[in-house]
């Protein structure tokens, strides 16, 4: 059985045509129901975090789709439009109807031969500097950009990025940005959604309040909540995100469950300038996790992966790559089996909350 059968077999890839409607099962209110449960994440792939060569990322994206991967996620802030470009050379000439694509808006990027890319992308070769629109002009514009820049016809789901406290960037207070994308970019998604431009939207984001205010104040489909649900961090999302996305009938893709690749060893947590500045109860905690791992003969990549993949409103697990490696290594964890004696040990050193759910036993 190759990587790819194995995917199609647990129900994490749908084989045949992606092209699913809206779930309308919940009356008026029916949300886009995304028809796979793993993706490829973009950010490797915009070097963020290294320099990835062209041949590579192509090579990581080939392996992707021969290990049945049909989830793809990018934003043209990764790399300033490099992860976007990458992506799009890969998929436009596959079938649009089979995979589903996300991509963000309040990003538009301007090309300027003094543009200041390198202070936010040292290891991409981008021309553009960022400018924060989150109007209905805005996000249109970005969704047009984005097509152009990946060569194919349309965006499955847009997130609204950034939107929160922890960009840096932002050229007014957070909330400021978000009254603005009330008033412009939400329900300009909104009517773009019912025109069938694209299938769904939300925020994608690494903070709790903005999520919580867009379901409370706007109609979202999916968010993407990025470093907000991992093995070491997932106590606010499981206890006060989640109960609000139930009552509101909204979905997740979850972002980085490995927290950037810090649970499987990398020396940083999470993204942003500052990443090598690990809080040390992190490390700790990391260390007693693969203590645990070790005493049952479990993967803590493959645990962490799993973790983040077992909520009941988590719709999809997006995670990056940049080697061939690395995506079958992620395509094989969502195939192994982790004893249910770990779990029970995490929760019983209180590694976990006692109500995180966990995956079942195969």
């Amino acid at each position: 059985m190759t990587p790819g059968d194995a995917l199609a077999a647990s129900g994490v890839f749908s084989g045949g045509t992606l092209a699913a409607p809206a779930d309308m099962s919940q009356g008026g209110g029916g949300r886009y129901v995304l028809p796979v449960k793993f993706g490829l994440g973009g950010v490797p792939l915009g070097n963020e975090f290294e320099v990835v060569s062209d041949e590579d990322a192509y090579k990581t994206l080939e392996a992707a789709w021969n290990a049945g991967v049909r989830y793809y996620d990018v934003s043209p802030w990764y790399g300033l439009g490099l992860g976007e470009r990458r992506y799009g050379n890969f998929l436009h000439n596959k079938n649009r109807d089979d995979y589903v694509l996300s991509s963000k808006v309040g990003k538009l990027l301007r090309a300027s031969p003094h543009n200041d890319a390198k202070s936010n992308f040292p290891f991409s070769p981008s021309p553009n500097n960022v400018v924060f629109d989150y109007t209905a002009d805005g996000v249109c514009r970005s969704i047009e950009d984005s097509l152009q820049r990946m060569g194919v016809s349309r965006l499955d789901i847009a997130f609204v990025h950034d939107i929160s406290s922890d960009n840096k960037l932002l050229p007014t207070p957070w909330q400021e940005q978000f009254a603005i994308a009330l008033k412009g970019a939400f329900p300009a998604l909104s009517r773009m959604r019912e025109e069938g431009i694209i299938k769904g939207w939300g925020i994608g984001v690494n903070t709790p309040e903005p999520i919580l205010r867009v379901m409370q104040e706007s109609d979202p489909d999916v968010c993407l909540l990025a470093s907000q649900y991992s093995l070491i961090d997932h106590a606010n999302a499981l206890n006060n995100v989640f109960p609000v996305a139930r009552q509101r009938n909204v979905k997740f893709v979850i972002g980085s469950s490995l927290n950037a690749g810090f649970i499987s060893g990398s020396p940083r947590y999470n993204y942003g300038k500052t990443s090598w500045n690990i809080p040390r109860q992190y490390i700790e905690k990391r260390e007693r996790l693969r203590a645990v791992a070790a005493q049952f003969g479990a993967d803590l990549r493959t645990a962490a992966l799993q973790f983040s993949a077992a909520p009941d409103v988590a719709a999809a697990l997006i995670v990056g790559a940049h080697t061939e490696a690395q995506v079958l290594a992620n395509v094989s964890s969502m195939q192994a089996t982790i004893p249910p004696e770990f779990w029970a040990e995490l929760k019983r050193q209180n590694l976990i909350e006692q109500n995180a759910p966990t995956p079942m036993a195969a």
